[in-house]
């Protein structure tokens, strides 16, 4: 039974998608209702998954191998070679991404009571998109990870522009473009490896790249390994976003609504964060050391261009997308740290920032409905209108900005660790970017929950009530407890850290 937890955990969403085709589209209450329990076993067995980990430290006898496609009749020499098989696995670094996707899906689900059209192809194109994100986190092998990647694609690409605002379809064609271009690339590199190495087993791959072994079929020159890792770069840099690679994330970040937005903000631009850690990190360790300072470097600018930008918007949707790219030139100045601490830092930060995003992006939505409007000059007074909103926003623009006690601070200390340990005055510079955070989240937030009255719609009434209250308590309580006990996530990552760090020669 263990042997198919992880494809019962991927695949449980099915049973929601099954069970929601079959009751009308008229049928409100029970659609939604349908909506979120499709969510709960992936989240039960996510869990189950981090609660054994604690118990025994091993995850390995979970993975899934069953033979699915072979390319070529070469299994006397190796039954492995030119063959793809189904395979699932997870480790450290993946329960943690597995548990984040599972937790905002759920969460996402519950804040799509917001949605007031065709709740049925809504939830449908949700739960799609759950299978897709927890199956990037569980492949084991290149060809299934970039299957369940494109997966993620096309419920996306419907759920921006069908339920998104007045720019949808602009959004929605601009995200299919952007990413349908790193999946090329992306495709390109497996193809590479596939046909010069006879294998796209993660494992495998890591071995054969850095130790060698007698499946290389055909040798990859040091250029070549350059070639790979740029592309790699490239690929999940579009996911990520890394500037100038990023305009179209604006755009999914103002017009898509605010459920897709938590998970889009909260878990598929991690992806881009995992894959270079896993694969640009994983396979090419050599190759990454010698870029790690321009990826710093990289980090840095969208740290500081991110902050800029977002110091000047007047849009609330606008500060936090820019609020996005600056928080995730941590994640990369982390990994162009190439230490330990470092390393650490960038994947607190992916998790960080995916409850934090989430969190500011539910309580947008929750204004939005409310006010129609989250333009910033055109709202102000909440904190007399909507007293608890306002609390919540300001409690979650201080875990943005790194307060002490919060998860951000933990991320944000141990990348910029990292950096001054190797690069002082470019972790110095980068530094700019932390003042400037507090600049553009306070001058956003303060003007909106004070100032003047007039312009506030509603009143008391139209606070933050019922089922509303789970996912900013259950977000709010997570970014604590990482704040305040941040080994509920290093002693997991432990294991895949150290993993990292042998290949790079750490």
């Amino acid at each position: 039974m263990s042997t198919f937890l992880l494809t019962f955990l991927v695949f449980s969403p099915l049973l929601g998608i099954l069970l929601i085709a079959a009751i009308s589209k008229e049928d409100e209450k029970n659609l939604k209702r349908l909506g979120i329990l499709g969510t709960i076993p992936s989240l039960i067995s996510s869990l189950y998954l981090y609660n054994y980990y604690s118990e025994t430290n091993d995850l390995s006898r979970f993975a899934v191998k069953i033979d699915w496609i072979t390319f070529a009749n070469l299994r006397q020499f190796d039954p492995n070679l030119f063959a793809v098989d189904y395979e699932l696995a997870i480790d450290g670094f993946s329960l943690i991404m597995v548990i984040l996707t599972a937790v905002l899906s759920t969460l996402a689900a519950i804040a799509s009571i917001q949605i007031k059209k065709e709740w049925k192809g809504y939830f449908i194109l949700l739960l799609l998109l759950e299978i897709g994100m927890l199956g990037v986190f569980t492949a084991q092998n290149l060809v299934l990870f970039f299957i369940f990647f494109e997966i993620t694609l096309i419920p996306m690409f419907f759920l921006i522009g069908k339920w998104g605002y007045l720019e949808k379809e602009r959004a929605a064609y601009n995200f299919l473009l952007y990413n349908g271009v790193g999946s090329a690339i992306l495709l390109v590199v497996i193809m590479i490896l596939f046909a010069r190495i006879g294998t796209t087993n993660i494992e495998a791959l890591r071995h054969i790249m850095t130790v060698g072994g007698v499946s290389l079929i055909a040798p990859i020159s040091e250029t070549m390994k350059y070639g790979l890792l740029l592309a790699i770069l490239a690929a999940f840099g579009i996911k990520l976003p890394i500037f100038p690679l990023h305009t179209w994330m604006l755009r999914v970040h103002v017009q898509a609504p605010p459920p897709v937005v938590m998970l889009h903000a909260g878990v598929l631009l991690k992806i881009g964060a995992f894959g270079l850690i896993r694969f640009g990190m994983g396979i090419f360790p050599e190759q990454f050391k010698t870029i790690a300072v321009f990826v710093a470097v990289l980090g840095v600018i969208n740290l500081l261009y991110g902050a800029f930008l977002a110091l000047i918007q007047n849009e609330f949707k606008l500060v936090m997308a820019y609020s996005s790219i600056s928080h995730m030139g941590i994640v990369l100045i982390g990994i162009g740290s190439l230490n330990e601490a470092g390393i650490q830092g960038a994947i607190f930060q992916v998790v960080s920032h995916g409850l934090i995003a989430a969190l500011l992006f539910f309580l947008i939505g929750v204004m939005h409905g409310r006010l129609k409007t989250s333009f910033i000059p055109e709202i102000s007074g909440l904190a007399k209108s909507m007293p608890i909103l306002s609390g919540f926003l300001l409690a979650g623009a201080m875990a943005s900005l790194g307060l002490p006690g919060m998860s951000g601070f933990v991320s944000e200390f141990m990348a910029f660790m990292g950096l001054f340990k190797e690069q002082p005055v470019l972790a110095a510079i980068g530094a700019i970017g932390i003042i400037l955070t507090a600049l553009y989240l306070l001058r956003a937030v303060l003007s909106m929950t004070f100032g003047k009255t007039e312009s506030t719609a509603g009143g008391a009434s139209h606070d933050i009530n019922g089922i509303e209250y789970a996912p900013v308590l259950v977000l709010l309580s997570l970014i604590i407890i990482i704040g305040v006990y941040p080994n509920i996530l290093s002693t997991p990552l432990k294991g895949s850290i150290e993993a990292i760090m042998l290949g790079i020669g750490g």
